[in-house]
């Protein structure tokens, strides 16, 4: 089991930028996919990208492409989510996920999740 730990949630006004940071623990983290999901006010829970330890390779949704980065740290076995450009539609609660294989879009695909940090964006 991978445990993770989001930080850098908070209050942002729409135009501006927040990173959130997700650190792992409990294993390495060779061979996994790390990800990030949200879920908003009375929503689903949505994919919001993924990324793949080994290779760096990254994957976004298309409703967040081109404004949200994800990246990683491999000696600080952390993975950073960089959001610009946020808007209202981008306010949820942002989960942290590992896979242990190559990851997905659904939820079902992810066995280790964070705890969320809230991120509000004012108009």
């Amino acid at each position: 089991q991978v445990q993770l730990v989001e930080s850098g949630g908070g209050l942002v006004q729409a135009g501006g930028s927040l990173r959130l940071s997700c650190a792992a623990s409990g294993r390495t983290l060779s061979g996994y996919t790390m990800g990030w999901f949200r879920q908003g006010p009375g929503k689903e829970r949505e994919f919001v990208g993924r990324i793949r330890w080994n290779t760096g390779y990254t994957v976004y949704a298309d409703s967040v492409k081109g404004r949200f980065t994800i990246s990683r740290d491999n000696a600080k076995n952390t993975v950073f989510l960089q959001m610009n450009s946020l808007n209202a539609e981008d306010t949820a609660v942002y989960y942290c996920v590992a896979s242990n294989s190559v990851g997905g879009s659904q939820p079902r695909q992810y066995d280790n999740w964070g705890q969320g940090t809230q991120v509000t964006v004012s108009s």
